[in-house]
């Protein structure tokens, strides 16, 4: 099968190089130094799923010809990177993979010709240098797309999906969107700090401000009805149970996280952004969880602040140590 990825950069790179190994023909699209790294030697994948150096057809925008086509860019750059391909993507089933909540209503507005289906990466990916992707921690690919909307589409590409890397298809991919928001809760101080998400959650004070903002983010969406779906060990009912925990007791959840995740160093998306020096999508993640606080007339001043601090980063080019973020950071239990 022919497939089209938009976007090879750290979970875009590592399905086509899977979908590449699996015996399909792939196409993607990338830019700078990273194009041509892709253009010359291939993607070379290493890390949890083996080593591997894909061939596939690279250029800025895909060239057509795909029984369906990845869209995996950050969740800023997804609407300008659809009306790119616009042409191509026509009748066609199209998988946005997103963090965040907003994917498939936002492709949707981008590519109405398009059937789109969610996805979440729930495996980590470490995209540093051009053309090198490393997988960090294995998981899965979950695709679903919002209740009430046809999921023909998304049975469509689960078989070969399924061909390359373990792949679920969820009826609750609403849930699976906030499940995925609480694991990207992960990043945000990790970007601010420099520091692997493993380091970060050792930190007590650190570990202490990222269980606040994952209760933010739990007890938010509670609030918006959501049920949430089961993902890396997280289920409803240990978050709904965890967001009436206090603070202290509650932060076992994200060193359950960190111990999921393994000892190979984990940087975060957000964090390989800024050292890349790109725009994040931090807006994206614990930006999400404000604006859904403010949807039910409630406030989230943990994610807005981290939200804050990693756009202070991203300016300034300087990291923060844990006395400052403390610092900065105000908790109430």
């Amino acid at each position: 099968m022919r497939i089209g990825v938009v976007g090879a950069g750290a979970v875009g790179g590592a399905i086509a190089a899977l979908l590449s190994r699996a015996g399909h023909e792939v196409e993607v699209t990338a830019r700078g130094a990273h194009l041509e790294a892709i253009r010359e030697y291939g993607i070379k994948l290493a890390g949890a799923w083996g080593e591997y150096v894909a061939q596939v057809d690279a250029a800025e925008e895909l060239t057509g010809g795909n029984e369906f086509v990845i869209v995996a860019t950050k969740a800023l750059d997804a609407a300008e990177a659809l009306r790119q391909n616009a042409g191509v993507l026509r009748g066609i089933p199209v998988l946005v993979i997103q963090n965040g909540l907003d994917g498939v209503s936002g492709a949707k507005a981008a590519a109405p010709k398009s059937d789109i289906i969610g996805g979440l990466a729930i495996f980590a990916t470490s995209y540093l240098s051009p053309g090198e992707i490393t997988i960090t921690t294995p998981g899965s690919l979950v695709i679903g797309v919002p209740a009430g909307d046809s999921d023909v589409p998304a049975r469509y590409v689960l078989g070969t999906l399924n061909s390359a890397l373990p792949t679920v298809l969820v009826p609750n991919f609403t849930g699976a969107q906030w499940t995925k928001l609480v694991i990207n809760q992960v990043n945000a101080l990790s970007a601010i700090t420099g520091m692997p998400v493993q380091e970060v959650i050792a930190d007590r004070r650190l570990r202490f401000i990222m269980t606040a903002s994952i209760r933010e983010n739990v007890r938010i969406g509670l609030r918006n009805g959501i049920r949430f779906e089961t993902l890396q060990g997280l289920n409803h009912r240990i978050l709904r149970l965890f967001a009436g925990l206090p603070l202290w007791l509650g932060q076992v959840l994200p060193l359950q996280m960190s111990r999921r995740i393994g000892r190979v160093p984990n940087p975060g998306s957000t964090l390989q952004s800024i050292r890349r020096g790109q725009v994040t999508e931090i807006d994206y993640l614990n930006g999400a969880v404000v604006r859904a606080a403010v949807a039910v007339g409630r406030t989230a001043p943990v994610n807005a602040k981290l939200v804050e601090l990693v756009h202070g980063v991203e300016t300034s080019g300087r990291f923060l140590t844990a006395d400052e973020v403390a610092a900065a950071v105000t908790i109430r239990a």
